[in-house]
């Protein structure tokens, strides 16, 4: 890993860290450990982006799931964040991502398509009133905000709904501006009501949008931008020619955001470091070439689903590493061995690896169990179970599907790879036994079998069965 030449302060006043709640949402007591630490990395916010874990409530109740926290508990997370000198900024998704709310059969007439519950349709009055009630209720459990995070990023099919269709017949109509539109409509909605608090919008929306018309739009006195790139490689001179853009438009202030975990597969388990850290340092040269003055911040993101219905990508002890590592070079302005020692003793971590997957790790932080366990599951799981069912010559010529089918079995075979088959299921049930123990204490229940239906079933069972029908031909035996 390439070190920075020149190691300084960091060119970010604010380093805010995300909390994705749409996937395996962690409970206060975990926050209550794990803030402390965000702290003495480097981090002083944190990025909380609700969807369905707040407690809405009157019209809005649906939107709630089962484990949604309460609102002493919202309090708490508030008091935790304060006392460990973590400024919070609430994100509720008020555009795109819509897909906690637009599911529900109550609201899905204000779906922008009928058949996707993604994306709101800008055109009624009513969509309007429902993010604005949404924004009131989560402003309600948060005092002294200084900032409010609308979303508005990935709005997929806008201007493919009825309604947009027939507006954008008229000539001087463009899904541009009537994405525009429903921005400053959200944003003046938040600046009027709570006018100490100032709106912050993700940019990839309005990347692509000529100068003129965004500049006209007057969107840039009502929010600031938050542009965000995940990759490693990501290309700072367009970054820069983005950024002079934006400040031509008006746009006072500007935020970056970068990953330290979920944004390299969405059903990723474990994270690479070297990755992330790269999307750092590129970051890091972008903020050099900046002017003084115009970034506010930079998010580490770090998404827990790609949307509402995908799969759980890593859960946050799994990526604490990562963001600890990513943390360290922000706060230093640059990677070093010295960070690298640094976050070890952080983290009580022996040796740490940013170019490979660890195979072998563990920790003291809070949740390093869980890092260490879904690791061994990662690497060994599956191709141990492989191993015996699709490699063994006795499994794969004495008891191949066919045999298993007729409870046909050769007994001398029994003695020569049954035992294996026991020890390989009493091993990774005792595996998964610790891992839920350790899930449990940071987790819902229902994010545990999420995970563990996901990650461990498929291996699990297919060995259960073998071992299973392995009894039932034995027993035909005798």
């Amino acid at each position: 890993m390439e070190e920075n030449k020149v190691m300084g302060s960091s060119p970010f006043e604010l380093r805010l860290v995300h909390l994705d709640l749409k996937g395996a949402p962690p409970k206060v007591s975990y926050l209550a450990e794990i803030f402390p630490l965000f702290h003495e990395l480097g981090a002083n916010g944190i990025l909380l982006e609700y969807e369905d874990m707040f407690p809405y409530n009157g019209e809005l109740k649906p939107l709630q799931a089962n484990d949604a926290y309460s609102p002493s508990e919202i309090k708490e997370i508030i008091n935790l964040a304060n006392l460990h000198e973590l400024e919070v900024i609430p994100l509720v998704q008020t555009f795109g991502h819509m897909e906690f709310v637009l599911k529900h059969k109550e609201f899905r007439h204000l779906r922008e398509v009928e058949m996707f519950p993604n994306t709101v349709n800008p055109h009624k009055e009513e969509s309007l009133s429902l993010v604005s009630g949404m924004i009131d209720q989560v402003l309600a459990l948060h005092e002294e905000l200084r900032w409010f995070h609308i979303g508005c990023d990935e709005v997929y099919y806008l201007g493919e709904g009825e309604e947009s269709k027939k507006w954008l017949q008229q000539e001087e109509n463009t899904t541009e501006k009537l994405c525009l539109a429903h921005l400053k409509a959200v944003a003046s909605y938040v600046v009027s009501a709570h006018p100490t608090v100032k709106p912050i919008v993700w940019d990839d929306m309005l990347r692509g949008l000529n100068e003129e018309t965004l500049r006209d739009s007057g969107i840039a006195q009502l929010v600031e931008l938050m542009i965000w790139d995940y990759a490693p490689d990501l290309d700072v001179s367009s970054k820069a020619i983005l950024i002079e853009k934006y400040q031509k438009c008006n746009f006072p202030k500007l935020w970056l955001a970068s990953a330290f975990k979920g944004a390299t597969g969405v059903n990723q388990s474990l994270t690479l470091i070297g990755h992330h850290l790269k999307n750092h340092q590129q970051w890091l040269k972008v903020a050099e070439s900046t002017p003084a003055g115009i970034l506010q911040g930079i998010a580490l993101t770090g998404w827990q689903r790609y949307d509402h219905f995908s799969v759980l990508c890593e859960l946050l002890p799994v990526g604490i590493p990562s963001l600890a590592i990513c943390l360290q070079a922000l706060k230093n302005g640059g990677y070093s061995e010295k960070v690298k020692e640094d976050v070890k003793k952080l983290l009580g971590i022996s040796s740490l690896e940013t170019d490979t997957f660890m195979s072998d790790i563990s920790g003291t932080f809070p949740g390093s169990e869980i890092l260490s366990l879904v690791t061994q599951i990662a690497f060994y799981l599956k191709p141990s179970v492989d191993e015996l069912l699709e490699n063994n010559r006795y499994v794969t010529g004495w008891f191949s599907p066919y045999h298993r089918k007729r409870k046909k079995v050769h007994p001398i075979m029994i003695h020569l790879f049954q035992p294996d088959a026991l020890r390989l299921l009493t091993k990774w049930n005792t595996v998964t036994q610790e891992l839920q123990a350790a899930m449990k204490k940071v987790f819902f229940m229902s994010a545990v079998e999420e995970w563990m239906e996901e990650n461990i079933q498929p291996s699990l069972q297919r060995l259960q069965d073998t071992v299973d029908d392995l009894n039932r031909a034995i027993q035909a035996l005798t």
